[in-house]
């Protein structure tokens, strides 16, 4: 025994060890816990003792072996690796039975057991999402089965969990009958399973039951969830009377959907058992919990109600108040853009009226510093003077009325014509052009093989030929001559059809460099001045042809050399320099390039 317990201690000291190593992957982590988990098993099972196998479980718990199985089962780290993660949870539920935890027993079962079964929902929710691993669902569901038979307190947790919600929910006949036939399991092998479940545990096992029933069709399913309320009932007996009487309608649902699918028997053994029961209440009973049925359901709908109002009321509230706050915004702008405007007319009115009265005072003064006989002829002439301000408005707004109705008829006028003449123009050319085509002697192509010519044609020509030469055969040349000139005027034709193809040819490349040339010349006509260009600039006007470039470089090199030169250097004697007649002979070398610094007018 004590060489057992030191074989126990090896075996979780080394894989512990294995496991705090930091550099292994979850990967690698699932497949290490597989294979130790396995090998400590398999040599507790061939033990005589049965103790070794509690101690080595207790040991993997106390060590931490068993948590680094519930990290690594973890959905969020796992990469793929389904097989291996369902194999590791049957490992850890078989682990997780039959072990003595010693002092640690409650934190096992209030803390690390329900860690244990959340993480086994968890990797079961996300293998039914996947229709490849239906049957490591199914392994993985059996684990829970195991764990649940082995410690019963986990069961409200189970069917209180979101992941199990997730599974019941999920539109698949298979998943259904896999959550069923593990409660019937569970309770068929534990006979004090049920017993050791409280009321709320046991209606929530009913509600599962039950709504199979309501939602599915499938006769399995249907089945399997008669066949399990049946056994609770027969397990609980008197305990669950009162918790059918929580399905009103369950017995009209049997009747109506779940006949003749090939388990009447057990359909009518649960109806008997469903009315059984209600006949034991009393009217006043069932209207009591009716009446409270109702209560509960109105409560819940006004509730809802209520919660939706004032949600759409806050977002009402803040529209409403958001657009009255926008609309009182841009009446506050109107108002005081309109406020800016009669202000501005207000000051406009008063000015004027301020410029009249002091314009009559103006009048007055001057009209009372005039003597009176001159009063009378004073406003006369101001009467005059308006008059011809007035006369003269009028004489400029009529002359410029009349003038551009008269400039808009010339216009027109000139418009018309000017169209008219065109088509006329048009009409003559094409009349001109027509006459110089029909007056014009048409002019035959001068190769062989002309349009129009054909062969029964040139076989009747060719033949009018031969007889007109044998007629009148030549006294000068023989028939011999005649075929070898007749060779070489064909062969000159060819000549100059070729010709006048590389004349073309060579028409359309001078075209080419004259342009080339011109735009080179615009370059350098419009190029910016050496105190203000750039090195950029400067590259732009560099030739691309090598030789080119490398002989303006030794023109200009040569041309710096000579004006480096004394004056008295280049007194009698001819200086190895570049002459303008010279430069002027380069440009015309290098077709047109400018070469080098000094102006030839100079």
């Amino acid at each position: 025994m004590q060489r057992a317990e030191e074989e126990v201690e090896a075996l979780v000291s080394e894989l512990k060890e294995q496991l705090e190593d930091g550099d292994l992957n979850p990967e690698q982590k699932i497949n290490l816990l597989n294979s130790g988990l396995n090998k400590a098993l398999n040599t507790a099972a061939v033990q005589i003792h049965s103790s070794f196998l509690s101690c080595l479980k207790s040991r993997l718990y106390h060590s931490g072996v068993l948590s680094h199985c519930v990290v690594s089962l973890d959905p969020k780290r796992l990469q793929g690796n389904w097989n291996a993660a369902a194999t590791l949870a049957q490992l850890t539920s078989s682990c997780c039975v039959g072990l003595d935890t010693g002092e640690n027993s409650r934190a096992f079962h209030r803390l690390f057991l329900p860690s244990v079964m959340d993480v086994l929902l968890s990797l079961a929710t996300q293998l039914m999402k996947r229709v490849e691993c239906m049957c490591l669902f199914r392994r993985v569901m059996d684990s829970v089965g195991w764990l649940l038979r082995a410690h019963t307190q986990l069961t409200s947790q189970v069917l209180s969990s979101v992941h199990y919600e997730q599974i019941q929910m999920w539109d698949d006949v298979t998943v259904s009958l896999l959550c069923i036939q593990l409660w019937i399991h569970t309770c068929t092998t534990s006979r004090d399973f049920l017993s050791g479940l409280s009321d709320d545990s046991i209606l929530l096992l009913l509600n599962e039951a039950v709504g199979q029933l309501a939602v599915s069709s499938d006769s399995g399913v249907g089945g399997a969830s008669i066949r399990l309320i049946l056994l609770m009932a027969c397990q609980l007996d008197l305990r669950i009377q009162p918790l059918l009487l929580n399905f009103r309608g369950l017995d009209s649902l049997l009747d109506k959907d779940w006949r003749g699918r090939g388990f009447d028997k057990d359909v009518d053994q649960l109806i008997a058992l469903i009315q059984s029961d209600r006949g034991m209440t009393s009217d006043s009973q069932v209207s009591t919990e009716c009446v409270q049925a109702a209560c509960v359901i109105q409560a819940a709908w006004r509730s809802y109600q209520t919660r939706r109002r004032v949600k759409s009321l806050n977002r009402a509230v803040s529209t409403l108040q958001r657009r009255y706050r926008a609309r009182r915004r841009q009446q506050q702008q109107q108002k005081e853009a309109q406020q800016w405007e009669e202000e501005l007319k207000y000051q406009v009115c008063v000015r004027r009226q301020r410029a009249r009265r002091e314009f009559h005072q103006k009048q007055r003064q001057l009209l009372q510093l005039l003597p009176p006989d001159q009063v009378q002829s004073y406003l006369q002439e101001c009467e005059r003077r308006a008059a011809i301000v007035i006369q003269s408005y009028w004489r400029g707004f009529r002359e410029r009325q009349r003038y551009d109705h008269t400039h808009r008829h010339t216009l027109r006028q000139t418009r018309m014509q000017q169209q008219a003449a065109r088509t006329l123009q048009r009409a003559v050319r094409n009349f001109l052009q027509k006459r110089r085509a029909a007056k014009s002697p048409s002019v035959t192509t001068f190769w062989i093989g002309q349009n129009g010519l054909t062969d029964s044609r040139r076989i009747e020509l060719q033949k009018r030929v031969e007889e007109y030469v044998a007629v009148h055969p030549s006294s000068r040349v023989s028939p011999e001559e005649c075929e070898r000139l007749h060779e070489e005027v064909q062969l000159l034709l060819l000549l100059e059809l070729q010709k006048g193809e590389q004349q073309k040819r060579e028409e359309q490349r001078m075209e080419a460099l004259l342009a080339h040339t011109h735009t080179q010349l615009e370059l350098l006509r419009e190029a910016p001045p050496l105190s203000v260009i750039t090195t950029t600039d400067a590259e732009s006007f560099l030739s691309p042809s090598g030789p080119i470039a490398a002989r303006a470089r030794d023109a200009h090199n040569a041309m710096l050399q000579a004006s480096w030169l004394p004056w008295w250097r280049t007194l009698g004697k001819t200086v190895d320099t570049f002459t303008p007649a010279h430069l002027q002979e380069l440009e015309a070398e290098l077709g047109g390039l400018y070469v080098g610094g000094v102006n030839s007018h100079t």
